[in-house]
């Protein structure tokens, strides 16, 4: 290696992309602890995928030490050593086990002591690991860090984290993750119970544990003075046996004025569902019922007991649908949501109480609506609401359409009440946090939070801090745009999608009923967050626009999540929260919380309804993404690559593929500010029967690895710019599908090498001088990766060519002798040599391929004194999937092919892609899972290789 070409990292050869989708997918069902539960931001990248990139980012491909692995096996064997350290470090169990994560600081730190001419410190010592890594490790960026995912996981690796974001809500919530817990990690908790525990014995805490244990004793205090303020509110419920039980939720509906004359101006309900419980044996649901003697003329009655399934269905229809509009239930009148909306803008739309859920121990108790429980809720009067307007921008903000037009509007008078005196009382907390503290023995400096103090001011404003994000995040609970889940009997909190959508029917949850909505039920598993952080290195995330800040040159490795174009217009949304948190937090961070509402005009975001038109939106989001970009070049470490996470929309997705506008836009923004894009590694977070459900579906998103490109890159043309492909791509593939990458993220993962040859030079020039765009060097590297599989058929032997050819055109069906004859005589191979081989079967008249479950189970390629590449293939796939089988059995299978292993993968992808083509989903997943295993069954021949490196190193394999 010279000095002037940086070493190349892992990420820029292969990452074990399968093991990273997996636990990434798996991730989305993880709560308890999760980092996503200390409060909501949306669309984060999951924890697992930032870990494996930061790493794969940090630490040196054995082709950089061709002194230390100078063969192509030996590098294979230490990059397959090297994917195992990611596929045990990337599981959720992983997060928090020092052991693992010591074995992946490890190696980030060998890559730089060797980089540097020095030998690491013991693999063994945690805390030299640790040391050595924040003095020696380049600092890891992420100028839109969002809710802390990246720099959370590079500080969890022992990295410097520093982050930065426009959103206050955002950087409050990476604070929360990042920057506090070490400032005071060690500490004991202050608290008058926690102190007289310590002075029978001393703190074992790791970490912010002490941090979490006062959070938690002045949170209880907040939930006990609250019950004291407001408890009055939140009467009891009388069961059917006369008993009296708390209440879970009060079930509300909407109302509307009839537009029916003979209706005498009642007013309806607009209820999108009247069954409370789904469940089976628990049914219960909501009857109107007209009375004459009722308010309106008209009441609801809650029902339990059995249903057909035809009455289940049209009582879960409501009386209002997404498409229908509503129904009046006295007369039957149609009510559009044009008549709706005139009425909520207008006149308003009132209120109904529909039922009221009770807690009947192991089970929910539904009851009738309570005229009193329904007079107390709405005389209710809260001093303070978040008056801020809601956006103009009808595609995510559904309610200004019916009237509520503020924040305000979307919470209930006593959902005011509550939170406005929870938000009250954090002030108080801080107050008796800060006396505590000082009677612990913590100095008073002087200094706040803000200030970088560590005192008992600072400790005091740290505890608010986590106060202050329980009552923002119990603001989700509280509100009206929640839902009641008829499936799991509870409520829903608002923002299941990243949108206000307008509701109907809604739950007002009991803020002391113990369960959802609870104060005491979102604050636990808050800190069961914090419990488990501040153990590993120092971090930052600052409130400023990315770009804005001046970090000098060359300093940082850079990695981010930056937003796509109008996905989600985070601003917006989180007003929701920001309109909480400012009246809390103004004192304790008063640069980050002095605007009314978020700032917006900075906001790198493509939106139509804040810069006018679709054009205007665009231009402003990609001059705003390349001067960003463009800017990270210049702070951004030689040392290596900036990975960028881009995140594709749903319909972008499932349309226009790798070729989309978006994605090409993003591309050129990149390629533009004197990027080289290198490397696509496609990251999946759905559940893997999404993938059945569709073979062909890209990932949810895509992380860049782009490399500095050099000042006097050269200029070629779009004939060179082809040869170049398929000269380059064929090695480039053979990694990829090394790395285990499965067929069906072949696609987007040769995107990478691709855009490296085409972003490598200053420009790409059309035939007729033009400069080559994004969009159509992605349209070449399709199809030259097309030509390149097409072209590697030939290399197979005759029989796979002929069974190649077949499985082509008829899969695994019969077909006359004759066609068979044709495709063998073209391949110059007989058809009694194709039946010998056992690839085809003998149907006396027909023939077809040998079905898998008729494959002779004792076969070994061995033994086969006729060994063809299709019988390899299919064979493993039979052995890997058969119950007397299972991967050590093919790995046994793989080891004993030699040569042919390689061909055989590539066989895989090859079927994977006909089988997709042709619409056969489970013969296609058999090869996507034979493909993405294959590594694994290599392994069992590798594992045992030595290594070109020192003995510490085979100790990891143990």
């Amino acid at each position: 290696m010279t000095a002037s070409a940086p070493r190349k990292k892992l990420i820029e050869v292969s990452i074990p992309l399968e093991a990273i989708n997996t636990a990434s997918a798996r991730e989305k069902s993880i709560r308890h602890g999760h980092p996503s539960t200390l409060h909501l931001w949306w669309a984060r990248r999951p924890l697992a995928a930032c870990r494996a990139v930061l790493f794969s980012q940090l630490v040196d491909d054995p082709s950089s030490w061709p002194d230390r692995f100078p063969t192509e096996e030996a590098q294979d064997i230490e990059r397959r050593r090297l994917h195992r350290v990611i596929e045990r470090m990337v599981p959720w169990e992983a997060s928090n086990n020092e052991d693992i994560l010591n074995e992946a600081r490890w190696e980030i730190a060998r890559s730089v002591a060797w980089g540097l001419g020095e030998e690491p410190p013991a693999i063994d010592d945690g805390k030299a690991i640790l040391a050595y890594l924040q003095e020696k490790a380049p600092p890891v960026y992420d100028p839109f860090s969002g809710g802390g995912s990246i720099p959370l996981e590079a500080q969890r690796l022992g990295l410097r984290a520093y982050g930065s974001d426009l959103n206050p809500v955002a950087v409050l919530i990476g604070k929360a993750l990042v920057e506090i817990p070490p400032k005071f990690a060690g500490w004991p908790p202050v608290n008058p119970k926690a102190q007289e525990e310590l002075k029978r014995g001393r703190w074992n805490g790791k970490g912010a544990q002490g941090l979490a244990e006062d959070v938690r004793y002045y949170g209880q205090w907040m939930r006990d003075e609250a019950e004291k303020q407001i408890g009055h509110l939140y009467p009891k419920a009388t069961l059917p046996d006369g008993s009296k039980s708390t209440v879970i939720a009060w079930l509300w509906a909407r109302t509307v004025r009839s537009p029916d004359p003979a209706a005498k101006g009642a007013m309806v309900p607009l209820v999108s569902s009247f069954m409370l419980s789904t469940k089976e044996g628990k049914k219960a649901w909501v009857e109107t019922v007209i009375d004459e003697q009722a308010p309106e003329g008209w009441r609801f009655e809650v029902k339990t007991g059995t249903l057909s399934k035809e009455r289940e269905k049209q009582l879960a229809q409501g009386t209002i649908g997404r498409s229908t509009g509503g129904t009046c239930i006295l007369t039957g009148v149609s009510m559009p949501f044009s008549y709706v909306r005139h009425q909520g803008q207008s006149n308003g739309l009132g209120v109904r109480l529909m039922a009221v859920v009770a807690d009947g121990g192991r089970k929910r108790v539904y009851l009738n609506p309570s005229p009193d429980h329904e007079k107390l809720a709405l005389s209710a009067e809260a001093d303070w609401g978040p008056e801020a307007e809601l956006p103009e921008n009808p595609r995510d903000f559904k309610t200004p359409n019916y009237g509520l037009r503020t924040f305000s509007s979307l919470f209930t008078k006593r959902q005011l009440v509550a939170l406005t005196t929870y938000s009250s009382l954090v002030e108080r907390a801080r107050e008796m946090a800060q006396i505590d503290a000082e009677m612990a023995g913590l100095t008073d400096n002087s200094s706040r939070l803000r200030e970088g103090g560590s005192g008992a001011r600072a400790y005091a404003d740290a505890i608010a801090v986590y106060l202050a994000l329980a009552v923002s995040k119990l603001s989700a609970a509280q509100s009206t745009v929640g839902l009641w889940s008829s499936s799991m009997d509870q409520a829903v909190n608002a923002f299941g999608r990243q949108a206000i959508p307008m509701t109907w029917d809604y739950p007002e949850s009991n803020v002391f009923n113990g369960n959802a909505g609870d104060f005491l039920t979102t604050l636990p598993n808050m800190l069961k967050v914090l419990s488990t952080l501040g153990n590993a290195g120092v971090g930052s995330i600052e409130n400023f626009a990315a770009g804005t800040v001046e970090l000098g040159e060359g300093v940082r490795v850079i990695t981010s999540d930056p937003p796509y174009y109008d996905n989600i217009i985070y601003s917006d949304l989180s007003d929701f929260f920001y309109a909480w948190q400012r009246p809390m937090l103004s004192e304790i961070m008063p640069d980050q919380y002095r605007r009314i509402v978020v700032p917006k005009s900075e906001e790198l975001v493509a939106n139509v309804f804040r810069h006018g038109t679709p054009e205007a939106s665009e231009e402003f989001f990609l001059s705003g993404m390349r001067k960003v970009v463009g800017d990270l070049r210049r702070t951004s470490v030689n040392e290596a690559p900036m990975a960028l996470f881009y995140a594709f929309k749903q319909s972008e997705m499932s349309e226009e593929g790798i070729t989309s506008a978006g994605w090409a836009s993003f591309l050129q923004a990149i390629v533009s500010s004197g990027w080289l894009i290198d490397g696509t590694w496609p990251i999946r977070t759905e559940r893997a029967t999404g993938l059945k459900a569709n073979m062909n579906a890209l990932a949810s998103s895509i992380v860049l690895v782009c490399r500095k490109r050099v000042e006097n890159a050269g200029i070629i043309t779009r004939a060179e710019f082809i040869r170049l492909l398929r000269r380059e791509l064929p090695d480039a593939i053979d990694d990829i599908r090394k790395a285990g990458v499965g067929p069906v993220d072949m696609q987007q993962s040769v995107i990478g090498p691709g855009m490296g040859v085409f972003s490598r030079h200053a420009k790409v020039l059309e035939d007729d001088d033009g400069v080559m765009t994004v969009k159509t060097a992605l349209a070449l590297i399709n199809r030259v990766w097309e030509e390149i599989d097409q072209e590697l058929d030939a290399a197979f032997d005759s029989e796979t060519q002929v069974a190649l050819a077949w499985f082509s055109t008829y899969g695994f069906d019969a077909r006359s002798s004759g066609e068979l004859i044709t495709l063998a005589n073209a391949k110059n191979i007989s058809s009694n040599a194709l039946f010998d081989s056992g690839v085809f079967e003998d149907l006396r008249g027909k023939t077809a391929l040998t079905p898998r479950e008729k494959l002779p189970k004792d076969w070994s390629p061995e033994k086969d004194r006729t060994l063809t590449i299709w019988e390899c293939v299919q064979h493993t796939a039979r052995v890997l999937n058969a119950e007397d089988g299972g991967a050590e059995a093919a790995g046994q299978l793989v080891a004993q092919m030699g040569a042919a292993s390689d061909h055989a993968r590539t066989l895989a992808y090859r079927l994977f892609e006909i089988a997709t083509q042709k619409g056969w989903s489970q013969e296609a997943l058999v090869y996507n899972e034979l493909a993405q295993e294959w590594p694994h069954l290599e392994d069992a021949n590798t594992r045992a290789a030595p290594s070109n490196t020192k003995p510490a190193q085979a100790a990891l394999d143990l």
